[in-house]
């Protein structure tokens, strides 16, 4: 009985207690362990400044600080890749260059080897090789005046107005002012000087409207490098027919004309075949480029012996020498040569593509 009291007492105090301390509970900031404590205010705030994103971004100072990092290792690496590329790039057009004059030495000595086999009897007589220099100088200054005729149509916006034209009326006309500017250019006598030469002019503004749309499809890098091949090959050709014997290779004009006949034959083909026949067309196509380099190759071994030989025959006073006619030949061979350069390299990018 005496334990009795006591804890009646005792569980009396507790129901007294209970209510209080549910109502302090309110206040007592109790954490869970699935909730997060309810943020309190501070009596004693910190001086210490907050650091948050907003902060560094809206920080003048410390911007420009990054900034100029960012931007310094930005050009390191930019230029560290840009000396990279250089190398890279001077290695290879090197290597470019190195392999290009290998073949191109090569190939002049295996066309001096299989076609040159019976060269002339000493040395080239001065007459002749004045000649033939003053020709091909003459080739020079023509095929720069295309160039640079052919730049100007691109510049002035003349090729674009001839492209939305129509195509019979403009390539019927430009044939006819090729022939036309060209048999007047021949038919003049090489000493009335300023009409030859302006007609000459006005010949290489005919042929510079037939390759200016060449310069819009073609990149500058392609264009360059069809140009530098035109060169090589021509020069290699044109060694070859300088130094052969005298009149060896005269009598192949008429299978270069009959060889011509069948290029021009090809260029005209898609004109006839239809579209669905793809293996002709491409077959065409070939005898169009390749035929067409193998023929104005052959036009250049040709046009340079005829040139020795209107050389010795201005030397006996048959004919006069007219350096103008003699390079309007070799122009034709050089432009019919540089356009099918110009194809075949598309036609490998197109490949590599």
């Amino acid at each position: 009985m005496t334990l009795v009291g006591p804890l009646r007492q005792s569980t009396a105090n507790l129901a007294r207690t209970l209510p209080r301390l549910a109502k302090c509970s309110s206040t007592i900031p109790v954490r869970a362990f699935h909730s997060a404590p309810k943020p309190t205010k501070a009596f004693f705030t910190s001086r210490a400044p907050r650091v948050t994103a907003g902060g560094l971004a809206s920080n003048p100072m410390i911007k420009s600080s990054f900034a100029r990092a960012r931007d310094g290792a930005r050009s390191y690496m930019q230029d560290q890749g840009t000396y990279t590329y250089r190398q890279e790039n001077r290695g290879s057009t090197i290597r470019r260059l190195l392999i290009g004059g290998a073949i191109f030495g090569g190939t002049l000595v295996a066309i001096n080897v299989v076609f040159n086999g019976e060269t002339r009897e000493g040395a080239m007589p001065k007459y002749e090789r004045e000649y033939l220099n003053n020709t091909f100088l003459h080739t020079g200054l023509g095929v720069g005046i295309i160039a640079l005729t052919a730049r100007q149509m691109v510049q002035s916006g003349f090729v674009y107005r001839i492209m939305v034209t129509n195509p019979w009326i403009v390539a019927i006309g430009g044939l006819a002012l090729s022939f036309g500017t060209m048999i007047a250019t021949r038919s003049i006598d090489p000493d009335n000087y300023l009409p030859k030469y302006a007609l000459w002019t006005a010949f290489n503004a005919t042929q510079a409207a037939f390759i200016a749309p060449l310069l819009v499809y073609a990149p500058g890098p392609l264009i360059a490098r069809a140009g530098l091949y035109t060169v090589a090959m021509m020069a290699g050709i044109s060694v070859v027919g300088a130094t052969a014997k005298q009149d060896k290779y005269l009598y192949i004009g008429g299978p270069l004309l009959a060889g011509a006949c069948i290029v021009a034959a090809s260029g005209l083909a898609p004109l006839i075949i239809p579209a669905t026949a793809a293996r002709a067309l491409a077959f065409t196509e070939s005898i169009w480029v390749y035929g067409g380099l193998a023929v104005f190759g052959g036009f250049t071994l040709y046009d340079v012996q005829k040139v020795l030989h209107h050389a010795r025959l201005a030397q006996r006073g048959i004919i006069k020498e007219d350096p103008v006619n003699e390079s309007i030949s070799l122009e034709l061979d050089f432009l019919n040569i540089f356009v099918r350069m110009v194809q075949m390299l598309m036609m490998q990018g197109n490949r590599r593509k």
